[in-house]
């Protein structure tokens, strides 16, 4: 491989390896307890090579937070939900969402992580204000359609109704070990996340829908 080649690539591998190795240690330890060493450690790099290409930990830190929150809208957006009936892109969102936090713990870490900063970093990052303008705006194309096809009550609020998509099963898996103290019960067996799945989507289509839609929905059922 021509010399001039291999160094063109070396600095997007070395940034791949070391935004996953910080991506582990923040959703592991935090900002405050998170350590730069671990990180070029991991990464197999020099520590130095970490301040060139972000600059100090804290930039580090809100490149890692827009990268989960941009894999997590782009594979929202790649969901095509326009292109579904309104309920069934509903019900779609709501599996996928369910889904990609169970098999994106460090998503889940990092969100909790920097709501204990009162979202200090993410303030900063005009790329995060654009990808979630156009996830409120997917929310309201769909509840739009589906008042006009007669299936969603009018004068819904998106942001509320994503609010509760999200907190259903947010709270459920953040709480999921005190709630197992505290319900006396287990919440991560096969059996109950798909039963909390079915109570979520249960909740917010009751929720939204129209009644005359509700009972065609039992009665298809």
């Amino acid at each position: 491989m021509p010399q001039s080649k291999k160094h063109l690539r070396d600095p997007d591998k070395t940034k791949i390896r070391i935004m996953a190795a910080a991506t582990a240690e923040f959703a592991k330890m935090g900002l405050g307890g998170a350590r730069v060493d671990v990180i070029a450690a991991r990464a197999k790099v020099q520590k130095r090579m970490m301040y060139h290409y972000f600059g100090n930990k804290e930039t580090l830190y809100r490149t890692v937070l827009e990268e989960a929150y941009s894999k997590f809208r782009a594979a929202e957006a790649a969901l095509e939900i326009e292109n579904d009936p309104p309920l069934q892109a509903l019900k779609r969102l709501m599996e996928f969402t369910w889904n990609y936090y169970l098999e994106n713990p460090e998503f889940i870490s990092l969100v909790s992580t920097e709501n204990l900063h009162k979202a200090k970093y993410l303030k900063k990052s005009p790329r995060l204000e654009l990808l979630n303008k156009d996830f409120v705006k997917r929310m309201e194309l769909l509840l739009s359609r589906g008042v006009k096809a007669g299936v969603f009550r009018p004068h819904l609020d998106a942001v509320q109704v994503l609010i509760a998509l999200a907190g259903l099963a947010y709270h459920y898996l953040t709480n999921q070990h005190t709630g197992e103290i505290v319900y006396g019960r287990s919440l991560m067996t096969i059996e109950a996340r798909q039963a909390r799945l079915s109570f979520n989507i249960e909740v917010i289509t009751h929720a939204l829908c129209q009644p005359e839609a509700l009972i065609v929905m039992r009665e298809a059922a």
